[in-house]
């Protein structure tokens, strides 16, 4: 997709937001769509709903979650996420729907890793205090995905290095964590910001969905039981299309299909990565509407996981990993009751498919995980 494509797929989910009532505002003539400044992400970014505020009477990032949900559903945008103020950041899709789960599967734990730091090296310099141990341990892995290498140096010293030296000083636990256990007490350490004041409390013990920990290391127990039953049922993964074959069918551009400039309908096409099933695509039934969209979530998170563990490394703030990680575990825990078949359906491309993009939201978690020091457990 072109930008100028690109920009008139964002005027048309600003005119279809209109038509349905959810914008009063005029349309604008055209939308500007750019690459990411320092710090953004996905591979284009609008500044259109900061604009439409205004004249809207509505906050911002409002108006961004709205266009959000309209533009999540086009053809040939894999992600949206909203940053700042009310930016629109824009990943596109592939041309080949299965080329993401193919290179992360290919990949494994190599899949974010880059050389942007190649031969740099760093002096990561901390006191003696057991939240600097361990995030100093992380960021030393963090930096090493990008082509760094990084020593640990204890205490105060004035002595010169020839490495780039990085003080880290982050805020001091309030109590002593090892009563959570090793892997537990890393994560309490490391998911906040290294500003913010750790939380060492039996929270982060439970087995439910409010602890981000648990989240994340059962979605990645959940894709490797994903991987054993879709065996006990005869199929394995098969990166592709994860639709099924008619809604793949009906989502085929036409000759004024996703890149002219006539309006689509709420209820249009999605772009690949979409698990609708033909009732879904044709507008019937709001059960299978609701299923619409489930894997675009997911394929942005592991889209952006590679930026996310450049920003990490950059930033000095392996807390960014953590938190990228409970995105992934949340997409993968809201995709994956499609990927085994219900009832009397059979194993089709689509179901294959998605079986490789739960495998690859699996490498991802257990690749971050391990870069933070944390086991990834098979069953949970």
């Amino acid at each position: 997709m072109t930008p100028v494509e690109l920009s008139r797929t964002v005027l048309r989910a600003v005119r279809r937001a209109v038509d349905d009532g959810e914008l009063s505002v005029a349309v604008p003539a055209r939308v500007v769509v750019e690459r990411p400044r320092p710090g953004g992400c996905g591979d284009y970014s609008t500044n259109v709903a900061l604009q439409l505020a205004g004249p809207a009477g509505r906050p911002p990032r409002h108006v961004a979650e709205l266009l959000s949900r309209r533009l999540s559903d086009s053809p040939g945008i894999a992600g949206v996420e909203v940053t700042g103020p009310g930016f629109l950041n824009l990943t596109l899709a592939d041309d080949d729907p299965g080329a993401l789960a193919r290179e992360i599967l290919a990949r494994g734990d190599g899949y974010g890793g880059s050389d942007v730091l190649a031969g740099q090296r760093f002096e990561i310099r901390i006191p003696y205090e057991v939240r600097a141990e361990v995030v100093a341990d992380s960021l030393r892995r963090v930096l090493a995905t990008q082509g760094a290498q990084a020593h640990v140096v204890h205490g105060d010293t004035a002595e010169p290095s020839a490495a780039q030296v990085v003080n880290l000083r982050p805020v001091p636990a309030p109590c002593d964590p090892a009563v959570l256990g090793r892997d537990v007490s890393r994560w309490a350490l490391l998911l906040p910001a290294a500003h913010d004041r750790p939380r060492i409390d039996d929270e982060h013990l439970a087995q439910r969905e409010s602890n981000p920990l648990f989240r994340v290391r059962y979605a990645h127990a959940r894709t490797r039981a994903l991987t054993r039953n879709a065996a006990a049922l005869g199929f394995t993964a098969e990166p592709g299309d994860v639709r099924d074959q008619a809604s793949a069918t009906s989502d085929a551009p036409s000759a004024t299909g996703a890149l002219g400039d006539a309006p689509s309908a709420p209820g249009a096409p999605s772009a690949p990565g979409d698990v609708r099933d033909h009732d879904t695509a044709t507008g019937a039934g709001d059960a299978t509407r609701a299923r619409a969209n489930t894997a675009a979530p997911l394929h942005a998170a592991l889209s952006i996981y590679p930026r996310t563990l450049t920003l990490a490394a950059t930033h000095h703030a392996p807390d960014r990993l953590a938190r990228q990680l409970v995105v992934v575990a949340d997409a993968l825990l809201g995709f994956e009751h499609t990927v085994l078949p219900q009832g009397e359906e059979k194993p089709s491309a689509a179901h294959r498919a998605r079986l490789a993009l739960a495998e690859a939201a699996g490498a991802v978690l257990a690749g971050g995980l391990s870069l933070l020091g944390i086991d990834a457990p098979e069953h949970l």
